[in-house]
C-alpha cells in the first residue's frame, strides 16, 4: 500500500490518483528541495513524474509555462492545484557543469521577449521571504524598493543604512528602461537540468520581468561561468560594474532564510560598489 509508506503522504496518493488519473505504485523523495517537499513518483500507467508540494504550486506552474512559451526548456506541467504541482521528468541532473553553450542559447530564448513593464501580475515568495512584483515602468525604482528596501526592517541597522544609500544612487547606476526580459529569477546552477553537455530544462522558478543581467548575476553567486558564455550573450557595456547590484538581491533573500553567514558576502558586495 503505497499511500501507507512513511516516504510518501496519503495526501500525495491521493492528489496522484484525482490530478493524474492513475494511481502511484512508487515514489520516493527528491534531493534539493530546501523549501518544499519533491518526490519522484512511478505511476501506475508507468509514466515517471516529479510531485512538489509547496504555498506557490500554482504561481510556479504559470511561470513554466511561461517559461516553455518562449522556447527555452521547461519541464511540462501535468497538473497544479492547492499545493500540488505535477511536472515532466526531465531527463539529466541539476548543475551546468559543461553546458554553459546550451545555456547561453536556453537563456537567449527566454529573455527576448520584451514585456514593457517590469514585475510580474503576481508576487511570489522564497518560504517566508515575500518577492514583490508590483509592476512599474521605471526600472531602478522597481529594484530599489522591491529588491533591496524592501529587507531594511528584516536586517542589522548598520547594513541597512549602506542598503538604503545605494538605492538611493541606482537611477545613476543602472539602465532607466532596460529591456524587460523574462527572467528566470533564481538561476543558479542548481536549478539547470544538463545531460551530455545541453540543457535539458530550467526548474524551480521565481519569474518577472526585468533586466536580463539578473539572471547572470545570480548564476555567478555560486558557479563561474567561463568567459565564453558571456560573450556568447552579448550583455550591454557596463554590464561587469552591475552584477554586485543585482546579485545583493539573491544574498539578501539568504540571509533573511538562513542566517548571518550571509552578511559577510552583502557587506563584501556593498563594498566592492562603494558603499
Amino acid at each position: 500500500m503505497l499511500g501507507k509508506s512513511p516516504r510518501m503522504p496519503l495526501s500525495l496518493a491521493s492528489a496522484i490518483e484525482a490530478m493524474l488519473g492513475t494511481p502511484p505504485i512508487k515514489g520516493q523523495p527528491l534531493s534539493g528541495g530546501d523549501l518544499s517537499a519533491i518526490f519522484r513518483i512511478t505511476l501506475a500507467d508507468g509514466r515517471d513524474v516529479v510531485a512538489k508540494q509547496g504555498a506557490t504550486a500554482s504561481r510556479e506552474a504559470v511561470m513554466l509555462e511561461a517559461i516553455r512559451v518562449t522556447g527555452a526548456p521547461a519541464p511540462e506541467v501535468l497538473a497544479a492545484d492547492g499545493d500540488w504541482l505535477f511536472l515532466e521528468l526531465l531527463r539529466g541532473s541539476s548543475g551546468v557543469r559543461g553546458a554553459w553553450g546550451s545555456l547561453a542559447a536556453a537563456l537567449a530564448l527566454l529573455h527576448r521577449d520584451d514585456a514593457g513593464t517590469y514585475g510580474w501580475p503576481e508576487n511570489h515568495a522564497f518560504g517566508h521571504v515575500e518577492i514583490v512584483n508590483t509592476p512599474g515602468s521605471d526600472w531602478p525604482a522597481f529594484w530599489a524598493e522591491h529588491r533591496l528596501r524592501c529587507h531594511l526592517p528584516h536586517i542589522d541597522p548598520a547594513l541597512g543604512r549602506r542598503i538604503e544609500a545605494l538605492a538611493d544612487r541606482l537611477p545613476n547606476l543602472l539602465p532607466a528602461r532596460p529591456h524587460a526580459a523574462l527572467l528566470h529569477g533564481d538561476l543558479w546552477g542548481g536549478n539547470v537540468m544538463t545531460e551530455d553537455g545541453r540543457i535539458t530544462g530550467l526548474i524551480d522558478p521565481a519569474c518577472y520581468h526585468g533586466h536580463r543581467e539578473v539572471d547572470v548575476a545570480m548564476l555567478t553567486l555560486f558557479d563561474a561561468p567561463p568567459p565564453a558564455f558571456f560573450a556568447a550573450l552579448d550583455l550591454e557595456p557596463g554590464w561587469r560594474e552591475r552584477q554586485p547590484i543585482y546579485r545583493l538581491w539573491p544574498l539578501l533573500v539568504h540571509l533573511r532564510l538562513f542566517g548571518n553567514s550571509y552578511a559577510g558576502s552583502v557587506a563584501s558586495e556593498l563594498a566592492t560598489l562603494g558603499f
